[in-house]
């Protein structure tokens, strides 16, 4: 009896491992783990900040040796190092607020009562864990940006002709942009193509800072973090290995059909900028930003849908996941962008990242099954 009793506590006893994993990742954990919390980041992160620093590093030695200015690109709410935390902030009060407003403290108690929500949601190790990949992530997409700006000064060699020439393997001698305009109309479709690739802008930031602040499962939300600083990365290369520049810009007159949108607007802009950094890189504070292989629009939007469908998020996220996809795949060939070889090449760089972004975490992410609440839970 004794030997069967034994023999049942070791059956059902919890691994050791798997219970200091679940602490150190959950960010309620009590502050008595601390051996284990402090290194959240690391587990999330660590080998993501290496990489990227490597990147970075290399960025700064290519602008020293070839004489380029480094540039932090400009958005809609500033540089990166200020539109990224400024999303973030906002992201994490509304993450607070409704739970303050949900203890209905009286208005004597107000502060107090945010600053215990604040306690209790973001401590410190978490807080940590998300300017960790926030840094990890800006210093990849800043490096990509330079990098990608420095690409004609380091390869005056374009691949364009081989690839129009692809494009035409792929149509079966037409050309794919031609095919598009004649099945999807140059109308209605063109704007709300348009629309979907715009939106592309405002959908890399807020997915991160959704996945760093709002995920419930904070090894998945590192996973998504880590697989788009990949993509950056993995994409630089790929813009190296096949340096061009798009239909748009080689046979911009099969789009002459199309109408004026938001699109055709920034093309003319990237165009303009082009002009001037090769005028003189360090008379403008332009980036040059037009790169055709592969398709980082492609890549990313398809990292984030497969993520989403890996993860099993709900279903509504998951189908519009792959509806974006799908239409941002197809607007980068209805506008010039892409030719259909930057797809693929575009799908092989997401796969990648989101493969070799789960990787990078300890404990890896399961894949195919969720992660029970009891684990890792935000």
């Amino acid at each position: 009896m004794e030997d069967r009793r034994r023999t049942g506590q070791q059956q059902h006893a919890p691994d050791d491992r798997s219970s200091r994993a679940a602490v150190a990742l959950s960010p309620k954990a009590p502050r008595t783990t601390a051996p284990e919390t402090n290194r959240l980041w690391v587990q999330l992160f660590g080998t993501s900040v290496a990489v990227s620093l490597v990147f970075g590093v290399l960025a700064v030695l290519v602008a020293l040796l070839a004489d380029l200015p480094l540039r932090d690109p400009d958005g809609l709410l500033g540089p990166s190092y200020v539109r990224l935390p400024l999303i973030v902030l906002g992201m994490m009060a509304l993450d607070v607020l409704p739970r303050l407003v949900a203890r209905r403290p009286p208005i004597a108690e107000l502060l107090p009562a945010l600053a215990q929500v604040v306690r209790d949601r973001w401590p410190a190790r978490r807080l940590t864990a998300v300017a960790v990949g926030l840094g990890t992530f800006y210093i990849a997409y800043v490096s990509y940006r330079n990098l990608k700006s420095f690409l004609p000064f380091m390869r005056d060699h374009l691949s364009d002709p081989a690839l129009v020439e692809s494009d035409r393997w792929f149509a079966f001698g037409n050309h794919p942009g031609d095919v598009l305009h004649e099945l999807l109309g140059t109308g209605v479709s063109a704007e709300v193509l348009s629309f979907v690739y715009m939106g592309f802008l405002p959908f890399v930031p807020f997915t991160l800072a959704a996945a760093l602040v709002w995920s419930s499962d904070l090894v998945r939300g590192a996973w998504y973090v880590n697989a788009l600083s990949l993509n950056w990365i993995i994409g630089t290369v790929s813009y190296y290995m096949l340096p061009s520049l798009g239909p748009i810009y080689v046979e911009g007159f099969r789009f002459a059909d199309l109408p004026a949108t938001e699109v055709s607007g920034l093309q003319i802009a990237l165009w303009d900028n082009r002009i001037e950094v090769l005028a003189g890189p360090h008379a403008t504070q332009s980036v040059h930003g037009i790169a055709a292989f592969a398709s980082l629009h492609t890549s990313i939007v398809f990292t984030a849908a497969l993520v989403a469908h890996l993860s099993h998020q709900p279903r509504p996220v998951r189908w519009a996941m792959w509806i974006f996809f799908v239409l941002t795949a197809l607007a980068t060939v209805y506008f010039g962008w892409h030719y259909v070889l930057d797809v693929f090449g575009g799908l092989v760089v997401g796969g990648l990242s989101v493969w070799l972004g789960a990787l990078m975490i300890r404990p890896r992410p399961r894949l195919l099954g969720p992660v029970a609440p009891a684990q890792h839970h935000a």
